[in-house]
């Protein structure tokens, strides 16, 4: 069975691959090499699988050749237009910076103009008071002058009537009727000048009426101009803080700890932000106009302290030049090993020496090596905030100083575990890595 299966196997091979001889000749002989049809076969089939395998390896390279290139291209662009939108952001974050400039500028001027307006207000009080004093000096001396003058035209008609009804001797009516003369001339003097008081008292009491209605009405237009000027700050202060708070709660940081944190690192008291009191008479009374200047000034207080908070926090990106967005917070394939692994930060890549900057104020907790990270720089911050710039080329800062928001703490570089240089960035909370954008996005719509 097998000596024909055989058979028939050469017999098909006779067929496609006949027996051939290759002649070998030299000067004094001449051999031959016989090919039969399963050595041409083998040889056949290795010669197909080379060629095969050379026409399968030049296409994947060419194929390896042309997406290579169109991801470059892709990443080019990509690149590209996440620098046109940072350039949109950084010129969105000026000019929120140039608006709150404004407004802290409007901020001063409207105090300005209160603090004028409260020493008119203040002024025309003393003025109103002094007249009010004044009329009621008036009004008794014309009280005092006309009981005065009836008076005397009582004692001037008992006179007449003793005149009238006297019968006595002519010396005695001579003498009282001298008397009596010199009483009436003495009366009549004395209405004419009680008169005459009288009229100047009533005309000066009439210009001090028509005074104080002109005073009234001048402190009815002060209050209308206090009244704007109050609107127009609470306007501004709910404009400049609103944004303020919804950074640090789309951070997910509690607000309320965060101004009673700072409000006990800046518990000095006095200046400009004192309680205001408008009371002219030495009580403890509080008016609305108090209450409403002192709610704005509570307004400043808490922006001013969200300020502070805000260069404590990192709310900036610590890379400011050209830059691309390679890796997110979150598990990712892990580049050395392939590997699914947790990534605690972003990456920032870019050439190697690309200045790194400080993202809020902090203390330098470590600067240098650590393993995995390169050379490495953590920054403590307040609110239990902790910042880690890894890979780092050279280091700029030392442990235990202290960095401001902008100041360059070091350069980026491939120290340490990396495929190429970059920055990995981490922000930790608590001990506990939170995704750094969530800070820098908060704080793209404040500055």
């Amino acid at each position: 069975m097998r000596t024909r299966l055989a058979i028939r196997i050469d017999a098909t091979l006779e067929r496609w691959f006949p027996e051939r001889r290759l002649f070998l000749r030299s000067d004094s002989d001449t051999r031959f090499i016989r090919l039969k049809p399963g050595t041409q076969l083998i040889a056949f089939t290795g010669g197909a699988l080379v060629v095969s395998w050379t026409i399968i390896a030049t296409a994947i390279l060419l194929m390896d050749s042309i997406g290579s290139g169109n991801f470059r291209e892709q990443a080019k662009r990509d690149q590209r237009t996440y620098e046109t939108r940072l350039n949109i952001l950084s010129g969105e974050r000026d000019a929120r910076a140039a608006e709150s400039l404004a407004a802290q500028e409007r901020f001063s001027s409207a105090l300005e103009q209160i603090s004028v307006m409260q020493s008119e207000l203040l002024q025309s009080e003393t003025r109103r008071r002094e007249m009010e004093t004044g009329i009621e000096v008036i009004q008794s001396t014309l009280r005092r002058t006309m009981r005065e003058r009836e008076a005397a035209r009582l004692e001037l008609a008992a006179i007449k009537s003793q005149l009238d009804g006297d019968t006595n001797g002519s010396g005695e009516v001579m003498a009282s009727g001298s008397a009596a003369g010199e009483a009436i001339d003495f009366l009549s003097t004395a209405l004419a000048e009680t008169a005459a008081e009288r009229d100047s008292v009533r005309a000066d009491a009439e210009e001090a009426l028509i005074r104080a209605d002109e005073m009234a009405f001048e402190i009815r237009l002060m209050q209308d101009q206090n009244d704007q000027i109050f609107r127009q700050l609470e306007e501004a202060m709910a404009v400049s803080v609103k944004p303020l708070d919804k950074m640090f709660r789309a951070a997910g940081l509690n607000t309320d700890t965060i101004i009673n944190q700072v409000r006990r690192g800046y518990s000095g008291q006095g200046g400009p932000l004192t309680p205001l009191s408008f009371s002219t008479r030495g009580s403890d009374e509080i008016t609305p106009d108090t209450d409403r200047a002192n709610r704005i000034l509570n307004q400043m207080d808490a922006l001013n302290i969200y300020r502070i908070a805000a260069q404590k926090a990192p709310f900036a990106t610590p890379v400011q030049s050209g830059f691309r967005f390679t890796s997110p917070f979150g598990v990712r394939r892990d580049p050395k090993t392939g590997g699914r692994r947790m990534h605690e930060g972003v990456d920032f890549a870019g050439p190697v020496g690309t200045p790194l900057y400080a993202t809020a104020d902090g203390v330098v907790v470590h600067a240098g090596w650590q393993s995995g990270y390169g050379r490495l720089v953590k920054i403590k911050h307040e609110f239990g905030i902790e910042t880690r710039f890894a890979h780092l080329s050279k280091i700029n800062v030392n442990v235990g100083q202290k960095v401001s928001r902008g100041d360059r703490i070091g350069d980026m570089g491939a120290s340490g575990r990396v495929t190429g240089p970059h920055l990995h960035y981490e922000v930790r909370v608590g001990g506990q890595a939170v995704n750094p954008m969530i800070y820098i996005k908060a704080a793209n719509d404040v500055f």
